[in-house]
């Protein structure tokens, strides 16, 4: 079972293996085809220069499963940037210093969709908490 997750997976990174060699970074953004929020979120990154390429997926949960992501720290899409898992609304400096610092994790979660975050409308929340992607998450950033 644990051979076919990790094939499952090698398949998934593979397709958002970055297109171009240089540049500005390519992003893979697997979402539900019907999810406006993630088509902003989308926006939000062309808009800060990043290449991205749109996976319209009608079973999310599947690929949640495949990156890694914990049930507890779901959202509403998953991007691969660079070899690592970005779940849900994401603010773009937390994007930046993953990619900088390369940190040994799989990747980083804004769980559920707060309003006033990277493609949700309202106003900001008072506190914000990006958790790492891992067996014990923690904290991130806290905002």
């Amino acid at each position: 079972m644990r051979n076919l997750f990790l094939v499952s997976f090698a398949l998934l990174l593979l397709s958002a293996i970055p297109v171009h060699a240089e540049g500005a970074p390519e992003a893979t953004v697997f979402k539900d085809p019907q999810c406006g929020c993630c088509g902003e979120y989308v926006k939000h990154l062309r808009a800060a220069n990043y290449r991205v390429t749109v996976k319209n997926i009608d079973d999310m949960v599947n690929i949640k499963r495949l990156a890694g992501v914990p049930e507890e720290l779901e959202s509403c899409h998953t991007t691969v940037i660079d070899g690592y898992v970005f779940e849900g609304h994401v603010p773009l400096d937390d994007v930046a210093r993953v990619l900088k610092e390369k940190p040994d994790i799989p990747g980083i979660s804004l769980p559920g969709m707060p309003t006033g975050v990277p493609g949700m409308p309202g106003p900001k929340p008072e506190r914000l908490t990006v958790y790492t992607l891992e067996k014990n998450p923690k904290p991130y950033s806290v905002r």
